[in-house]
């Protein structure tokens, strides 16, 4: 049968069977329109004339009761046919089928295979579609593209993360003892004003004195000091974390800092002074 899309009016040849008798939703693979095709129409054939019934036969002659013998075995018996000829029925009128259009009829569709093929039914699921039962198909360049954007993203936040809290201890890399040097501010505790002891009680005593001057043209703010005590053989032994008296110093702006712990390690022998990194 031939059926049109009423949206677009593209045309499409489909197998009475693929509609059925009560009809479907389809859809227009043009332009996707959706709609419910009826069923072809069959044509019902004439009713067959019934031919008159024969008149009922004389009543039969009384006769003598027949002599009773045994019966027979049913396949023995004979059987009686009625002589009388049969009526034939009337031949029933079979509707022929009206012959299809011919295609010159139907130039709309010249690749009449392609358009049979893009009939789309909306109750069966079509093989070239990407639903169930069907896995959709991985695209391979896709996947690569999210795993390098997801990479380059954990990289960013990784440099983002050691340029606010650094790297941690556990990571394998020399760093450095001391921050980078303050290019205004002159940093000054001299050996001589190192004192290391052991006090009477027999803890360790260590205290250190200096200064922090402010040598630029603006005021600067001024960071935390390390102090680092170290072996006989160049290992640190004992650090500790020493804050200025005053957060900022103005130009040419001096302050003194008195240090001193106790406990240190008895193995302590150089102390190292600096700005904290």
């Amino acid at each position: 049968m031939i059926i049109a899309c009423p949206a677009c009016a593209t045309r499409y040849v489909v197998p009475d069977s693929a509609i059925g008798v009560d009809g479907r939703t389809v859809r227009c693979a043009k332009c996707r329109h959706s709609w419910f095709q009826d069923g072809p129409v069959l044509e019902r054939p004439a009713p067959v004339a019934t031919p008159p019934s024969p008149p009922p036969p004389p009543p039969p002659v009384e006769a003598p009761p027949p002599r009773v013998e045994p019966a027979e075995p049913l396949d023995r018996q004979a059987t009686q046919f009625d002589p009388r000829p049969l009526a034939q029925p009337a031949a029933e009128s079979v509707a022929e089928p009206e012959p299809a259009p011919p295609p010159a009829e139907v130039p709309a569709f010249a690749d009449t295979a392609r358009n049979r093929v893009d009939v789309v039914y909306q109750d069966s699921p079509s093989s070239f579609a990407h639903e169930p039962p069907f896995r959709p198909r991985r695209n391979p360049a896709r996947l690569w593209t999210a795993a390098a954007v997801a990479f380059a993203l954990l990289v960013a936040a990784l440099i983002g993360a050691v340029s606010v809290w650094g790297l941690p201890d556990w990571v394998p890399i020399a760093r450095p003892t001391f921050g980078a040097a303050e290019p205004d501010l002159v940093l000054e505790f001299p050996p001589e004003r190192q004192d290391r002891r052991t006090l009477p009680n027999g803890t360790e005593f260590f205290g250190a004195s200096g200064t922090v001057t402010n040598v630029g043209q603006t005021t600067h703010k001024v960071p935390s000091i390390l102090i680092v005590l170290r072996d006989g053989r160049d290992r640190i032994v004992y650090t500790w974390e020493v804050r200025a008296p005053k957060s900022a110093l103005a130009p040419g702006e001096s302050v003194t800092i008195n240090e001193a712990v106790t406990d240190v390690p008895r193995s302590a022998k150089v102390a190292e002074i600096g700005w904290k990194p």
